[in-house]
This record gives C-alpha cells, sequence and structure tokens, in this order.
C-alpha cells in the first residue's frame, strides 16, 4: 500500500513538472521559433506537397509511355467505284469465277504498339520534371524566406515595446519616490499641494505612454500570432536574440532558384536533339471487315498484321537552330536575373552595413547623454529637497533624463534588428 502511494505522488510530480515546463513553453518564445512556426503553418507550404504530388503522376505517366498502347478504330464506307477483276484479266475462262468488290466496305480494328526506342524522349521528359519539380520547390522556398522579414519586424517592434515598458516604469518608480517626499513636505507645511498634485499629473502622463505601448505590443502580438498560429498571451516574453557576427557571403535561396532555371534549359536542349533522332515500334493490327487482305474474296472475315514500324521526321532540323539559340538567350536572361538580384542585394547589404555602424556611434552618444542627465537630475534632487527648484524644473530635467534612456532603448533594439537584417539579406 505504501509503494502504491509513493508511485502515485511520483506520477502528480512528474505531471505536474511536464504541465509547468509546457507552461513555460508557451510564455516564452525565440526569433528562430517564429522562423519555424511562420514557415510551417504559412499557408503556401502547402503547395510543396501538391508539387511533388503532382511531379509523381507526371513522371508516371511518363513511364507509361514504354507499355504497350492499344487503340481501337473502324469504319463504313461507300466508294463509287471498286476494281473490276474481269476486265484486269481479260476475256480469260476463270474470269467467270472471280467476285466482283463490293462498293460498300466494312472494318473494325485494334492496333498494339510497343515503343521500342524514342531517341530518349521520355528519359528526358522525366528529368525536366523533375526539374521543374525542383525549380517549383525552391521558388516557394525563396517566398517562404521573405517572412522572415516581416517576423523580423514584429518582433524587434514587441521588444521596443518592451523595453520602452520597462524604461517607463523606472521612471515611474522615481515619480513616486519624489511623491512621497513632497506629501511628507507638505503634511511639515514646507511644500503646496500644487506641487502633489504637479507630480501626480506627470504619473498619469507616464500611465498613458504604457497603455499606449501596451495596445501596441498587444497589436504586434497578435499579428504574430497569425503569423506562427500560435496563442500569444499578454504575457508572453519574447527571448533577445544573440548578436552574433554573421557572415557576409550572400547564400540566399533565390541564388540556387536561378541556377535551378539555368539546368531546366539545358534539358530543354537536350530534348530538342531527342525529337531529331528516329523513333522504333513494334505493332500489331488485328482486325474485322470486307473485304479482307485477300481481296480476291469479297467476303467479311478477320486479319492481321505485325512487325517493326520505323519513323523518322526530320521537321525539327527548320526550327532547331532558332530553338537553341532562343534556349541559350534565356539561360542569359537567368544569368542577368542573378546578377541583378545579386547587385540589388549588395546595395541592402551596405545600407544596413551603414545602419549598423550609425546606431553602434548613436548607442556611444547616447550612454555620455545619459550620463550627464543622470548628474542633472541628481543635482536637481538636492535642489528640490532645499527648495532651489520648482517641481516644474524638476520635472523636466528627470523627463529630459528619460528621453535620453528612452532613446538609448531605442538605438539598442534598431542596432539589434539592422544586424538580423543583415542576416536575413545574405540569407545566413
Amino acid at each position: 500500500m505504501y509503494k502504491n502511494a509513493q508511485k502515485l505522488l511520483l506520477i502528480l510530480l512528474l505531471s505536474c513538472t511536464s504541465a509547468t515546463t509546457l507552461k513555460a513553453q508557451l510564455e516564452n518564445i525565440s526569433l528562430e521559433d517564429c522562423y519555424q512556426l511562420a514557415k510551417e503553418n504559412y499557408p503556401m507550404i502547402r503547395k510543396k506537397g501538391m508539387i511533388a504530388k503532382t511531379a509523381d503522376y507526371n513522371i508516371e505517366n511518363a513511364n507509361k509511355k514504354y507499355l504497350p498502347q492499344v487503340s481501337f478504330s473502324g469504319q463504313a464506307t461507300y466508294q463509287s467505284q471498286t476494281i473490276n477483276f474481269s476486265d484486269a484479266l481479260g476475256a480469260l475462262p476463270i474470269n467467270a469465277a472471280l467476285p466482283s468488290l463490293s462498293k460498300d466496305q466494312y472494318k473494325i480494328q485494334g492496333e498494339i504498339d510497343q515503343v521500342l526506342y524514342d531517341g530518349g524522349i521520355t528519359h528526358n521528359q522525366k528529368d525536366l520534371i523533375k526539374a521543374n519539380t525542383e525549380l517549383q520547390q525552391q521558388n516557394i522556398e525563396a517566398s517562404l524566406y521573405a517572412l522572415k522579414q516581416r517576423i523580423n519586424n514584429l518582433f524587434f517592434s514587441i521588444l521596443l515595446m518592451d523595453a520602452q515598458l520597462k524604461q517607463n516604469d523606472i521612471n515611474k518608480s522615481n515619480l513616486q519616490t519624489q511623491i512621497q517626499k513632497t506629501e511628507a513636505a507638505l503634511r511639515y507645511g514646507v511644500a503646496y499641494r500644487s506641487n502633489v498634485d504637479e507630480l501626480k499629473a506627470e504619473v498619469i502622463n507616464i500611465d498613458m505612454m504604457a497603455t499606449e505601448y501596451t495596445a501596441n505590443r498587444n497589436a504586434y502580438l497578435k499579428m504574430l500570432s497569425i503569423f506562427i498560429s500560435k496563442e500569444l498571451s499578454d504575457s508572453t516574453k519574447l527571448e533577445v536574440p544573440e548578436t552574433e557576427n554573421f557572415q557576409t557571403e550572400i547564400v540566399r535561396p533565390e541564388l540556387k532558384a536561378f541556377d535551378l532555371q539555368k539546368s531546366v534549359y539545358e534539358l530543354q536542349k537536350k530534348q530538342l536533339k531527342s525529337d531529331f533522332l528516329p523513333k522504333v515500334s513494334a505493332f500489331f493490327q488485328g482486325a474485322y471487315g470486307r473485304p479482307t487482305l485477300n481481296i480476291i474474296e469479297n467476303k467479311f472475315g478477320p486479319w492481321f498484321i505485325t512487325g517493326v514500324r520505323f519513323n523518322w521526321s526530320l521537321d525539327s532540323l527548320y526550327t532547331s537552330s532558332n530553338k537553341k539559340e532562343i534556349l541559350e538567350l534565356n539561360r542569359k536572361t537567368a544569368d542577368v536575373d542573378k546578377e541583378t538580384f545579386l547587385f540589388n542585394t549588395k546595395l541592402d547589404l551596405t545600407q544596413q552595413d551603414e545602419q549598423v555602424k550609425k546606431y553602434t556611434q548613436l548607442i556611444v552618444q547616447d550612454e555620455n547623454i545619459i550620463s550627464l542627465r543622470q548628474s542633472v537630475k541628481q543635482s536637481a534632487d538636492a535642489q528640490l529637497d532645499n527648495g532651489v527648484i520648482t517641481i516644474h524644473e524638476y520635472i523636466q530635467k528627470l523627463n529630459a533624463e528619460h528621453l535620453a534612456r528612452q532613446t538609448l532603448v531605442l538605438h539598442q533594439v534598431q542596432l539589434l534588428q539592422a544586424k538580423y537584417n543583415q542576416k536575413f539579406i545574405t540569407g545566413n
């Protein structure tokens, strides 16, 4: 009995631990988690499965060209004239036994055709299907990659709201401390009620700013929730990404798409060669009708023909050269598109490099300003206690320090976002 109770207690403890872990997972989320969830839940991701399934069907259909091809046909005709054997053979005694062919003739025919050699058309077609499928899949990957930029904007906007709310709380705490001091002075008759009211009014201003920051944060959270298809509550904490140094080599998914497009053009060139090669197949024809192959007998009957069919059409020679030139121009166009993409990407990267330098320098300047504003504010604390300055002047100096700290917070988040924009632009 005692052992059973121990087991039950252990199960309950494990259940509580699992529940706590799940809750922590729901309340904390990283930028990489958002990337992955957004990609998995974006509707376009379902197209990848559809494209793959379509390719399987197309390849299966291409393989079926090696199976025997069965066809049926039939006809009933009436012709104005037929062969007259009596006229053809002259006045021979045997003519009396020769029948004449009927002007109404009938034939029902079935044919089985088996490809022996198609010049590599089917093989090239399957390679082209696979290449086009890979290209379509890569284009979807490139489209899904663009989600990262949208996730970045939302994620860092939330981080900025969090930082501003935190700084707001610090400023509010300083004012509340001063309110307590002023209320004590009021009780001893060395301060005015208006001094307390002015401080409380400033606290309300800070609460109004907090309301705006919180509303913006909730709006960004809801948008992020839609992207990742995961409910994010007001208490959700976003993990601040690491400020690591990223590689500068450009490895965007679009580059692979350009290369795959060129490979499609190369396969289309190979297919042009296959169109020029001869085709060989075996066939069997079976038929029933009148007349049969023995046209001497004007009777209904069956017959068959079997053999090997050879076909070599030279029509492609007329257009092959132009088609090759078109494919070559398409390949060069893909090269130009790739160069254009790299050019624009490098421009964007240069801009972000300058943004990183700018925010790095601004943060240093912000820290110097905060140091000076903090010194002025500390002096104002003493001056207010000694009645040298008014509450209004004190609030001005306090707000100046608060603004400097808010500016620092803004530049810190902007620097972090600029670095992750670099990462996005390069594809690392």
